[in-house]
């Protein structure tokens, strides 16, 4: 299994333990274990590197070009 599978399952794992009640409540106070929207959001992430290492690809390293020369092909100005 890799990183990325193993990282998506304990997120998935983690959500439904949120989901199935650490939240707890004691007259006015409450006490939180753990962020759900952090924790999907984890899981999101964690299933996009999951998917991509499935199909052979990268986790979505891009490199961008600022030397701006693309800029005067598509326009034909001279810097």
């Amino acid at each position: 299994m890799s990183t990325a599978t193993d990282m998506r399952d304990k997120y998935l794992a983690a959500e439904a333990a949120i989901l199935a009640g650490q939240s707890y409540r004691w007259g006015d106070r409450q006490l939180t274990r753990a962020d759900l929207s952090m924790v999907q959001a984890g899981r999101r992430e964690w299933e996009r590197k999951a998917a991509a290492e499935s199909r052979g690809g990268s986790v979505g390293v891009q490199l961008a070009d600022f030397s701006g020369a693309g800029c005067r092909e598509h326009w034909g100005r001279n810097a």
